[in-house]
C-alpha cells in the first residue's frame, strides 16, 4: 500500500490542472472553480498513469466523484476506443442516477457516451450500448451479474479496451456477500480481457486502510495508491438528549390506530421545533420507526395548522416517492426535512442539509460519521442531535434497563467520533453461499466449464481464497446432488435442471437474501412494498409513506395490496436485523461507566441516565466483577463485540446451559453467579474445541442465501467462519476487571 505525500502547493495544484484535458479544463472553469479541492488535484497523477489501483479516501462532499472523473475523462477524451471504457459500479441505483447527472455535462463536452444499466433505466440506450460499446457505463453488482449471465460471450467484446473500474462507497461492500460477488465478478473481468484493469474505489470512511486496500486488490494490496485528505478541520455541533419512555394509552381513540407514547410524542415535538424551516435529515435505525415519526411529524404539523415538512424515505417506498423528496431536498427551495433509514447515508447529492438527528443508538461510528457529512456543507457546522430513549425504574424494571445502555453505546460512539475512530473493515467469512452463485454464473457465462477451471478462476486466483482444492471439489459435489450441476462425458460441468431453474430466475442475480414482498397501491399510483412479515387482511389499517391506511384487498396472485387513506392506522413489521457492534465501543462504554466525567454533549435528561447508569453498575458490583445474578439466571458482561459474545455463548451451550444474548450481555439461565464463573474457568482452561465442532451445537446455520445447498460439513465451517471467533472469546474469559 502505497500513500501519496500530503501537498498544498500552488505548483503541485498548477500541475495537477495542467495534466487535465483542455476541455476538462474548460468544464472547470465553467462551474465557478477558483482550484482544485485537495483529494482532486491529488487523484490526478496515480490515475492518468492509467497502471495503479487507486483508493480515494476523503469526508463527504469532498468532490471525490471529480476526483475521479476528471483525471478518467481526460485519458478517454486524449484516445478513443470502440468499446466500454469505464466501469463505474455504485450499491444503489439512486446513486447511479445522482451520478448521471453529475456526469452528464462534463461529458456532453468531451462527447462521451455515459449509461445507466439498472432495473429502471432506458432499455433503447441499453440495446444502443450493446450494439455499440463506448464511453462510461455505470452499474450495480446485480445488474452487472445479469451481463455476465445473458452475455458472457459478448463480455470481453463490450469491455475490451476498458481502462478504468470505479468503485463508489467502498466500504459499503466490505465483509458481506455482495461485496464477495463484487471481488469475483471484478476478477471475472481481469480474466475475460487477460489483463488487469485499473480499480478506483471511493469512500468517505474507511477505517482500516491497508484491509480496504486488500479487498479493493485482493493478495495484492501493498500496491495499492491511498490518496488520503487531511479531515477538512469542519467544526461539528453534537447534542444527545435524554427521554424517559412512557407507555401509550391502554385505550386507543380509534380501533386499530397507533398510539404513540409520550417519550416518542416528546421527540417528535422538539424535532419540530428545531428542525420546522430548514432542509435536515432524521435517521432512525428501522423501517418501522421511519414510518412512525413520519406518521407522528406529519400530524403534529396538522394539529398546529402548519405545511407538513417531513416525509419518510427507505428502500421499500417506490421509487417515484423517494425521488420526489431527493429532488425537494436538492432543490433547497422549500423547507423539508426526510425521515429515513440508510437510504440517504451514502453518497447521493441531496444539497446542503442544517442538522442531522439520529433516533435510538447507532449502529457503528463509520455511520455516524456518514451522516454527519451530510450536514453542515456551506462553511457551516455540522448538526448532530442523538435522541435516546430509556425506560422508566420501578420494581418490574428487567435489570438491563437499569444500566442504561442505550445511552452509554451513544455516548461511547460520540466520544469515538470525536477522536476520529471508525470500525475497521473486517471479511473473515468464506462466502459460500456467494461462492455457489459465482460457479452458476461462471457456467452459464461460459456454457460449461470443468472443476480445475472453476477452482482456479475463482479461488486460487481469484476472491475465494480460503477456499482449497478439497472443500471446492466438495462444494460441487453437494451441488451436484442438488441437481444445481451436472458432469457431461468429457467432465465439464453444465447447470442441472434445478441450477437452470435457479439461473434463469430474475432473483439470482442478488448475492443477499430478499424477502417476499406485495405491492401496495392506492388505486392510481405504487407506494411501494410490504415485506410479509406479517398477515395482511382486508379492512386493516396501516401507516405507509406517513401516511394512514385501510386495507381494502389483497391479491395473492398477483402480490398486490389495494388501500384507500384512513383515519387510523398502525406501522407493519418490516423485519431487518441490527448491525454488530464493535468491541471498541463496547470497551469505550465500560469506560464510561467506570470514569467520573460527564460528557458536555449531554442534555440535563441524558445526564441524570447516565449517573443512574453508573450508580447501578457500582450497586450491582458490576465495577470489579463480570457477573451478576438476576432472579434465578445470571447476566455475563463481557464488554467485547457482539461475535465474541455469541461464540461465548455457544461455548456455554457445551455445558448444558441455556443463554440468551441482548445488547451485547449473556444471560445464563438458572444458573448462580458463582456456577457461572465456575462454568467459564473451565471453558477458559479447555481450549480443545475448534470453530467447525463448535458449530455443530448451533441448530440454526443457515444464515445466506444458498447456504441450504451446503452439506453439513460445509455449513458448519461457513458458520464458524462467519458467525464465530474462537480465538478472540479464549481472550475475552481470560479477562478479567
Amino acid at each position: 500500500m502505497t500513500r501519496l505525500p500530503i501537498s498544498s502547493s500552488e505548483d503541485r495544484t498548477s500541475q495537477a490542472f495542467s495534466a487535465l484535458h483542455p476541455d476538462v479544463q474548460r468544464w472547470v472553469y465553467d462551474n465557478g472553480w477558483e482550484t482544485l479541492r485537495e483529494i482532486q488535484e491529488r487523484a490526478v497523477a496515480p490515475i492518468l498513469s492509467g497502471n495503479q489501483d487507486v483508493i480515494l479516501a476523503a469526508p463527504t462532499a469532498s468532490g471525490k466523484t471529480e476526483a475521479a472523473f476528471l483525471p478518467i475523462c481526460s485519458t478517454i477524451a486524449n484516445s478513443r476506443q470502440p468499446s466500454i471504457e469505464t466501469l463505474y459500479v455504485s450499491p444503489l441505483k439512486a446513486l447511479i442516477n445522482d451520478q448521471f447527472t453529475r456526469l452528464d455535462g462534463l461529458c456532453e463536452r468531451l462527447g462521451l457516451e455515459v449509461c445507466r444499466w439498472h432495473g429502471d433505466a432506458s432499455e433503447p440506450l441499453k440495446r444502443k450500448l450493446l450494439s455499440k460499446p463506448a464511453g462510461i457505463l455505470l452499474i450495480t453488482p446485480e445488474s452487472l451479474e445479469a451481463m455476465f449471465v445473458l452475455r458472457g460471450p459478448a463480455i470481453p467484446k463490450l469491455f475490451l479496451h476498458l481502462r478504468y473500474i470505479v468503485i463508489d462507497e467502498l466500504h459499503s461492500f466490505i465483509g458481506n456477500e455482495r461485496g464477495r460477488q463484487l471481488q469475483s465478478q471484478l476478477h471475472r473481468l481481469d480474466l475475460a480481457l487477460r489483463r488487469k484493469v485499473p480499480r478506483i474505489a471511493l469512500s468517505a470512511t474507511l477505517g482500516d486502510m491497508q484491509k480496504a486496500a486488500d479487498f479493493l486488490r485482493p493478495r495484492n494490496g501493498r500496491d495499492v495508491v491511498i490518496v488520503q485528505s487531511k479531515d477538512s478541520g469542519q467544526a461539528i455541533r453534537l447534542q444527545v438528549r435524554g427521554y424517559l419512555k412512557s407507555r401509550p394509552p391502554l385505550e386507543p381513540k380509534e380501533p386499530l390506530e397507533q398510539q404513540e407514547s409520550g417519550d416518542e410524542r416528546a421527540i417528535a415535538e422538539h424535532l419540530l421545533s428545531v428542525l420546522r424551516g430548514s432542509n435536515n435529515l432524521i435517521f432512525c435505525n428501522a423501517r418501522r420507526s421511519v414510518e412512525l415519526f413520519g406518521d407522528l411529524l406529519r400530524r403534529l404539523c396538522q394539529e398546529q395548522n402548519v405545511p407538513n415538512e417531513f416525509f419518510p424515505h427507505h428502500g421499500n417506498l417506490s421509487k417515484e416517492l423517494r425521488e420526489d423528496l431527493e429532488k425537494r431536498l436538492k432543490a433547497g427551495n422549500l423547507p423539508v426535512t426526510a425521515v429515513a433509514t440508510t437510504t440517504l447515508e451514502l453518497g447521493i447529492d441531496i444539497g446542503a442539509v442544517k442538522s442531522i438527528a439520529q433516533i435510538g443508538p447507532p449502529f457503528s461510528v463509520s455511520s455516524m460519521r456518514q451522516r454527519l457529512g451530510r450536514s453542515g456543507r456551506r462553511g457551516e457546522p455540522a448538526i448532530l442531535r442523538c435522541y435516546i430513549q430509556e425506560p422508566e425504574i420501578d420494581k418490574n424494571t428487567p435489570l438491563l434497563d437499569t444500566l442504561r445502555l442505550g445511552l452509554f453505546q451513544t455516548a461511547a460512539m460520540v466520544n469515538l467520533l470525536i477522536r476520529k475512530w471508525y470500525e475497521p473493515p473486517s471479511d473473515r467469512a468464506l462466502h459460500l453461499s456467494t461462492l455457489i452463485q459465482q460457479i452458476l454464473s461462471l457456467i452459464a457465462q461460459h456454457g460449461g466449464v470443468r472443476a480445475k477451471e472453476i477452482h482456479s478462476a475463482l479461488c486460487a486466483s481469484g476472491p475465494f481464497a480460503g477456499i482449497n482444492d478439497v472443500m471446492c471439489a466438495e462444494l460441487l459435489r453437494s451441488l451436484a446432488q442438488h441437481d444445481l450441476i451436472a458432469q457431461s462425458h468429457d467432465s465439464t460441468l453444465g447447470l442441472g435442471l434445478n441450477g437452470e431453474r435457479l439461473v434463469n430466475h430474475y432473483d439470482f442475480y442478488t448475492a443477499f437474501k430478499t424477502p417476499e414482498e406485495y405491492r401496495l397501491s392506492d388505486g392510481s399510483k405504487d407506494l411501494g412494498t410490504l415485506p410479509l412479515e406479517q398477515s395482511v387482511t382486508p379492512k386493516q389499517f396501516l401507516i405507509f409513506s406517513g401516511r394512514r391506511w385501510e386495507v381494502l384487498s389483497v391479491d395473492d396472485s398477483k402480490k398486490l395490496i389495494l388501500v384507500r387513506q384512513a383515519g387510523a392506522g398502525r406501522v407493519p413489521m418490516f423485519g431487518g436485523t441490527p448491525g454488530r457492534i464493535h468491541g471498541e465501543i463496547r470497551s469505550e462504554m465500560l469506560a464510561l461507566y467506570m470514569s467520573d466525567d460527564i460528557p458536555t454533549f449531554l442534555d440535563p435528561v441524558a445526564v441524570g441516565l447516565l449517573k443512574e447508569g453508573r450508580e447501578n453498575l457500582h450497586r450491582l458490583g458490576l465495577h470489579h466483577s463480570r457477573t451478576v445474578g438476576d432472579g434465578g439466571n445470571t447476566l455475563l458482561f463481557l464488554w467485547s463485540d457482539d461475535l465474541v459474545v455469541n461464540t461465548v455463548a455457544v461455548l456455554l451451550a457445551l455445558k448444558n446451559i441455556q443463554t440468551y444474548v441482548s445488547a451485547g450481555v449473556v444471560t445464563l439461565h438458572n444458573i448462580s453467579p458463582y456456577g457461572a464463573e465456575e462454568a467459564l474457568r473451565s471453558l477458559k482452561e479447555d481450549r480443545s474445541m475448534d470453530a467447525a465442532t463448535l458449530a455443530k451445537c448451533v441448530s440454526n446455520k443457515i444464515l445466506e442465501k444458498h447456504d441450504h445447498y451446503l452439506s453439513d460439513e460445509l455449513l458448519e465451517r461457513e458458520f464458524a467462519s462467519r458467525a464465530l471467533d474462537l480465538e478472540a472469546a479464549y481472550s475475552a474469559l481470560s479477562h478479567q476487571l
